[in-house]
């Protein structure tokens, strides 16, 4: 799934090729992709201009004025820009025809991708409702929210931070890292943190998230720029997808196991229960 890293990664592509960009009309193959009313989604587009393209978490904004398009790529969704006519391929499901000719184009193996249209005064409303938490920012991530949401948590701490409601963004790659980086085992109850950790791993979300999206973001599968580039944030993970690898930090082998349901990579000597 696209984390944060290459969320905004794509974020920065579309922007290169999409804004001032107006809608001429649009396709969707697969209706279901779209959570609000498809009529509505169908006729409020055409015609209107892509004056931005944020990001808010792992949701992409495409800004047209009074109306957002909220997109979540989910498990392999991805954006291609095509100039002219667009190859057949069953795996292409919206398209979006520009007025200078070209089709942005959204891609999604397994479907899962979704779209909805909000109004811009409702969208702080819309991520409430979500329970979405702060950027990972050093302006937005304060620590004494961060650290009493932990305190008051009795979950493991990898499916607390992967739900999204202490810091947005982070996925199974990067819970995964800064785990690592924070030595912290990924079945610890959030609760039973020190202060120490809890400020270590603060620090090593903002850094190891800002990292990703310095380097592109991590082509780990299928994962693309919409420039179609793959990113270069693999070569910087230390734990994740290591299974059997000494931990560069001790040298112990890094394990896998389930956690929450989810593949887990730690380093059992540095990362203890």
């Amino acid at each position: 799934m696209p984390e944060l890293p290459e969320v905004e990664t794509v974020r920065k592509g579309l922007e290169r090729l999409v804004v001032n960009q107006e809608i001429a009309s649009i396709t969707i193959k697969v209706p279901k992709m779209v959570k609000t009313d498809l009529n509505d989604f169908m006729i409020s587009l055409p015609g209107k201009t892509i004056q931005q393209v944020l990001r808010r978490g792992k949701y992409l904004l495409f800004d047209f004025g009074e109306m957002v398009m909220v997109s979540h790529l989910r498990m392999e969704g991805k954006y291609l820009l095509s100039p002219n006519k667009v190859p057949d391929n069953k795996h292409f499901h919206l398209y979006f025809k520009l007025t200078n000719g070209s089709t942005l184009v959204y891609q999604d193996v397994r479907k899962f991708g979704t779209f909805e249209l909000v109004r811009k005064s409702s969208l702080k409303d819309y991520f409430t409702q979500k329970k979405l938490g702060p950027e990972p920012t050093a302006d937005t991530f304060q620590f004494e929210p961060f650290s009493k949401g932990l305190a008051n948590s009795k979950k493991p701490i990898k499916p607390l931070l992967l739900d999204q409601r202490l810091v947005a963004g982070l996925g199974n790659i990067y819970v995964d890292e800064v785990l690592w980086a924070a030595k912290i085992h990924p079945q610890r109850l959030a609760n039973q943190l020190t202060e120490s950790e809890t400020s270590l791993l603060h620090k090593e979300i903002i850094r190891i998230l800002t990292l990703g999206i310095e380097k592109g973001g991590s082509t780990i599968r299928t994962y693309k720029n919409a420039l179609g580039e793959d990113g270069t944030m693999q070569k910087y993970l230390q734990v994740y997808g290591k299974t059997g690898q000494p931990c560069p930090r001790c040298g112990c082998l890094i394990k896998k196991i389930k956690v929450g349901g989810r593949g887990t990579h730690y380093c059992p000597r540095c990362q203890c229960l």
